[in-house]
């Protein structure tokens, strides 16, 4: 008797948009609330346990969908594929947010991370104001990719730590 094993790409797929929605929904809070400029460690703290509880969610519901068994790297390529759905919505949130919602939001992030540095008085006038010059020039060039590949690099790690936990082989006889 023959069974077939269920896709990773469909439940990449699905758990993807849960997370997407998940971190649009708690964007959009942020938005509402005035503090998306914030740079809380607790907004990040709370990305990544979401984004844990999602990708463990998703191999966990895998496994159960593949009669109990998962190897190491079905749960990697889960959570890379969860995380890259989640990304891609990542993307297209800050695009939305960066040019229509707040089109001033890049500048506000920058201005906060260049007051920060002037406090600490350790650059001159005119090194923070290349700072902030070549801050907005990554910005533009990178971020977006950089979101992406950030959060597949990071749906990689949860995902192996996942497969390393949940893992189950089939039995040999």
């Amino acid at each position: 008797m023959e069974t077939s094993t269920p896709k990773i790409g469909k439940f990449s797929l699905t758990y993807g948009l849960i997370l997407g929605g998940l971190g649009v929904v708690f964007a959009l809070m942020l938005f509402l609330s005035d503090a998306h400029v914030s740079q809380s460690p607790v907004n990040s703290i709370i990305s990544i346990v979401m984004s844990v509880g999602v990708i463990f969610w998703g191999i966990l519901n895998f496994r159960k969908a593949n009669e109990g068994l998962l190897s190491v790297g079905q749960a990697v390529k889960l959570g890379a594929g969860i995380a890259l759905v989640s990304g891609i919505i990542s993307v297209i949130w800050t695009l939305l947010l960066t040019n229509v919602l707040d089109p001033d939001f890049i500048t506000k992030n920058i201005d906060m991370t260049i007051a920060a540095a002037a406090e600490q008085g350790n650059l001159t006038s005119e090194q923070l104001q290349q700072q902030k010059e070549m801050s907005l020039q990554y910005w533009e060039a990178f971020a977006y990719p950089s979101i992406l590949i950030f959060s597949i690099i990071i749906g990689l790690v949860i995902g192996l730590i996942g497969g390393l936990i949940f893992k189950k082989a089939a039995p040999d006889y």
